[in-house]
This record gives C-alpha cells, structure tokens and sequence, in this order.
C-alpha cells in the first residue's frame, strides 16, 4: 500500500481500533498521489536501476479488478469488510493444508494466496472503480469473442478458443494483473532497452527507451509495439500500440474481471503504463487503457509491487502433450452428434 496511507491508516488503527471509526477518520474516496521524492539508483549507463525480481503474487488477495457497485466511489475497505476480506484469505490459505489432511490434492496445491489487500478495486478511474460501458461495436466484438470460459459454447475449430486457451498469451494488459500462481515478474536492462518478463505464457516484453521511431500501424503483435522513456529519475514511461486484436483485455483469473474473458480490444488502443520507483524496494504500477472503438472513456488501475529477488520463475507447461484443444473439439462433436441422434 502507498506509503503516505499506510502512514495514515497505521497511525488512525493505532488510535481508534474500533469497527467503523477508520471510515470517520480517512476519507476512503481518496487514493493518494504517487511519492516522486525517491531518486533510484542509476545503471552503469546512466538510467533509473528497476533491475530485479518484481513478482505480483503478494496482490493475490481478492483484491478485484472491479469494484462492488454496493461500495461506490470507496477506494479502500471499511474495518469491517477488510476483517471479512481477511477471514475469507484465511479460509483460502487453510485449503493446502485441508487437502493433505484429507490426503488429496486440488485447487489448494495449486492456488497462491497472499495478505488481504484494503483497495476495492485496482481500477481507480473511473472513479467507481468499474470497466466504462462498451461502445456499440465493443458489445458486438464481445459477443463474437470465443473462450472455453463462455458458458454453452460448443467447438468445432481452433478459433473457437482464446489466446490463453491455446497458450499463446493473455494480452495486454490483462497479463499485468495478478493470478492465482505463476505471478513472476522480472526486469532487465541494457542501454536503452527495458525487457519484462512475466512468468505466465512465458512471455517476455521488449521496450527500446533510445527514442526510436515506432513500427508501422500494419503491423500488430499480441502484446503491442513499447515505446519507453525515463521521467524524474524515478519513472519508466512506457506507451503500447499495434496490439493485435483476439487476447481479452481482462482476464477471469484476475478477481473481479468479466467471468467469460470477453472484453475485446482494437487495433486502435493505446496503453500507457508507469512504473515508479517509490523506494529501492517498490515500485508503483499504473496502467490506462484508452480503446475508443470498445469503451466509452479510458480507465485507469494502480497496483504496488514489491521487490523479491529471490522468486524463482519456472517453466510455464501450459497443455502438456498439446491434446486438450483436440479433446474439446471432438468431444464437443460428439455430444452434438448424440443430441442430433436423439432429437431424430
């Protein structure tokens, strides 16, 4: 959490630790603004030094991308609803040991839970917390969207699966929010090139900061053309463009999204990320995705990353054996035959 409220909060708990009295005493609209008094290290060459282990596992803690209509424009939790956020961690980190009593294994051997988070939501523009309505053509480019994730779809072909199904990617800037594993994140640098890599999909972002022109807008990638630059010393600027359309822009494994992963993305979006240094050991992330062709304005989100070095990132066996396309499409096939056969 930012520095400036965790301050705040800590002094305000510390003070009155009654239910409710946090709400009295901090206003819950305001997120506040990003510290720009730490100067980073510099590399060898003279840039801000983000080098290291940036994973986003410790932001898995049911913080949702979208906020709860119910909490308005409340950017952070009331005492009560983060004792229940945390009661409901709890339970989750309670599964691992639960299935090795039982001696089995599931979704507890596999999920990675963190701390509670107070933040409603990581959107916090719009200032209700929620994704802009889609344009007209945003809902028509959503309801042709096809996913494993929609509910009664069958499968006759490849396209009838999303990119993350067929283990290409999850897209921008869906792949920037965190997961229930496989968070790792790290950074490195050269003279004039930032490279990201993201443990999931095994996918790694290359971001030149020497001023180079951009590419073509015909040419499109699935994470976009980066263009970078330093701003006070502290700041990468990072601007994304000639995103190829087909990754949903959220994710269903980030809490919180679209549950269908069907919220489309243009040729003509534009991301703008910052990623600020707000000590040696924390970063600020921002991100603004402005697609005028799906959504009716921008929205913005803010995480808070911390450093850990010492996060291993291991291999990324998306569909071992590369059958389970296979399977659902004759699966699928033979189901319809069957309700032919017996609707004949």
């Amino acid at each position: 959490m930012m520095r400036a409220l965790a301050v705040l909060l800590a002094a305000t708990c510390a003070l009155a630790p009654v239910t409710g009295v946090l709400a009295q005493a901090v206003d819950l609209t305001v997120v506040p603004p990003v510290p720009t008094d730490f100067k980073a290290k510099t590399t060898p060459w003279g840039e801000p030094d983000l080098r290291g282990g940036w994973p986003i596992d410790h932001l898995n803690g049911r913080t949702p991308l979208e906020r709860d209509p119910a909490q308005g424009n409340r950017a952070f939790l009331t005492e009560e609803e983060f004792a229940q956020r945390d009661e409901a961690v709890q339970q989750l980190a309670q599964r691992y040991e639960n299935e090795d009593k039982t001696g089995t294994m599931g979704i507890g051997h596999w999920a990675e839970v963190a701390n509670a988070n107070r933040r409603t939501s990581w959107i916090i523009d719009p200032p209700n917390g929620r994704l802009p309505a889609f344009t007209p053509e945003g809902q028509k480019l959503s309801d042709e969207m096809r996913s494993t994730w929609a509910a009664g779809q069958s499968f006759e072909w490849t396209d009838d699966f999303d990119s993350w199904d067929r283990c290409i990617t999850r897209g921008l800037p869906a792949s920037m929010f965190p997961f229930m594993y496989n968070n790792g994140m790290r950074i490195f640098q050269s003279p004039g090139l930032v490279a990201l890599q993201m443990e999931m999909v095994h996918e790694t972002r290359l971001i030149p900061t020497d001023g180079r022109a951009g590419i073509p807008t015909q040419i499109e990638n699935w994470l976009g053309e980066s263009r970078g630059h330093w701003e006070n010393g502290n700041t990468l600027v990072v601007e994304t463009t000639n995103l190829k359309p087909g990754p949903s822009a959220t994710n269903i494994g980030t809490t919180g999204s679209p549950r269908e992963n069907d919220t489309p993305i243009s040729a003509q979006a534009k991301i703008t990320e910052r990623f600020t240094m707000t000590s040696q050991d924390t970063i600020v992330y921002e991100v603004t995705l402005n697609d005028p062709v799906v959504f009716t304005a921008p929205w913005t989100a803010r995480l808070d990353w911390q450093r850990d070095d010492d996060f291993g990132i291991f291999e990324y066996a998306c569909h071992e054996g590369n059958v389970q396309v296979r399977n659902y499409i004759t699966a699928s096939r033979a189901e319809r035959a069957q309700e032919q056969k017996t609707g004949d």
